[in-house]
């Protein structure tokens, strides 16, 4: 085995896993969001998925999860390689810099300075190899001191995701494609998303950060100062019988603020980040539209299942998304480019063309005060 295929030694994994995944609803719910879920007919979870390809680097028992204590079990149960102290369970959700955040707190107090990547658990990524590559190369400019992010090339000027913008090389040894960032940018109009495009600087942000733990700390101390505090000191006592006091304690008064706002974007302003090239096949499966782009097409007219294909039955119907969930057959006559999702106590009908907007059903159902449901 060459180093290339070698773990990191101090190389550590960091998986928030996080949300309810509200526009894939009502198959992903808050008790089992999309990130416990395969969507991708490969017979393993988003999580799973997550976890296999960064084995490369860093392999079970370098990787955290932080995540909700009511899907502690779930993820335990379908990562048995990650060590039990190693699954971090958040009294409720504070957002991304928090999730993070501690993760880094509790690495630092543990094991000193050492480089945490932090990858969403319910993205799809596509050749291994080359993402496995990208990674190495943030590691390097990790250790150099840069917090480093990851932007994927774009596909087509989507409105969906946020941009990072990129500047120079950096001529980093171990990481010869990293360039320093010159901003990151709010998901933007179609129009001036096709404008970065076609300056050949612009890149999606899918919210991946490679950084020294000390690093992180340090500007999280000078932008956020009370949140780096009460995380440094729930870090102290997390390994400790004083956790649950600590944490019912400092949790609920930490801020509520997502690393890109929090971190990312102000070093960046001050020449502190860094990008590597991610040329691999990406997509947060963000609605079931995105969905139907993952999965092998069941007949000659695009149609797509997630799922036993003999439980669909479709007459003059092409482009259909239908998920049997539910444990019936589900019947599409004549009716062209729908997402059906059918569970044992909710069907979704809808059109592809509306998946951005299945949110919107959430909120309504929620109106309605059916809690259970969601």
């Amino acid at each position: 085995m060459s180093p290339l295929d070698e773990p990191v030694p101090d190389f550590y994994a960091v998986i928030p896993a996080g949300g309810a995944g509200t526009r894939l609803w009502p198959l992903s719910r808050r008790r089992s969001p999309k990130f416990l879920h395969d969507l991708t007919g490969s017979g393993r979870t988003l999580l799973q998925a997550t976890v296999d390809r960064l084995a490369a680097v860093a392999p079970a028992d370098q990787v955290l999860v932080v995540t909700g204590g009511s899907h502690v079990s779930a993820v335990t149960e379908q990562l048995p390689g990650v060590l039990d102290d190693n699954i971090l369970a958040e009294p409720s959700p504070r957002d991304s810099m928090a999730a993070i955040g501690l993760a880094a707190a509790v690495l630092h107090a543990r094991h000193g300075d050492v480089v945490l990547g932090s990858f969403a658990a319910d993205q799809v990524i596509t050749s291994t190899p080359t993402f496995v590559r990208a990674v190495r190369e943030g590691i390097a400019a990790a250790r150099a001191g840069y917090v480093t992010t990851i932007g994927i090339a774009a596909s087509r000027p989507s409105v969906a995701f946020g941009y990072v913008r990129s500047g120079e090389p950096l001529g980093i040894d171990g990481a010869p494609s990293v360039r320093t960032v010159l901003g990151f940018t709010e998901k933007p109009d179609a129009a001036t998303a096709r404008e970065y495009l076609a300056t050949g600087e612009y890149r999606w942000n899918a919210g991946m950060f490679l950084v020294r733990t000390g690093v992180l700390l340090e500007h999280l101390e000078r932008e956020h100062p009370d949140l780096a505090a009460g995380l440094s000191a729930i870090a102290l006592a997390w390994d400790t019988p004083q956790r649950a006091e600590v944490l019912t304690a400092l949790w609920p008064t930490l801020d509520k603020i997502a690393i890109d706002h929090a971190i990312a974007e102000p070093v960046a302003a001050r020449g502190g980040v860094a990008m590597v090239p991610g040329d691999f096949g990406w997509d947060d499966v963000g609605d079931f539209n995105s969905l139907a782009g993952l999965l092998p097409a069941v007949d000659d007219r695009g149609s797509k299942v997630l799922g036993p294909a003999d439980s669909v039955v479709r007459l003059d119907s092409a482009g259909s998304v239908v998920i049997p969930a539910g444990g019936r057959t589900v019947t599409i006559l004549g009716l062209d480019d729908v997402v059906v999702v059918d569970t044992p106590d909710a069907l979704l009908v809808t059109t592809r063309a509306r998946a951005q907007q299945v949110k919107s059903i959430v909120d309504a159902v929620r109106e309605r005060g059916l809690d259970d449901l969601l």
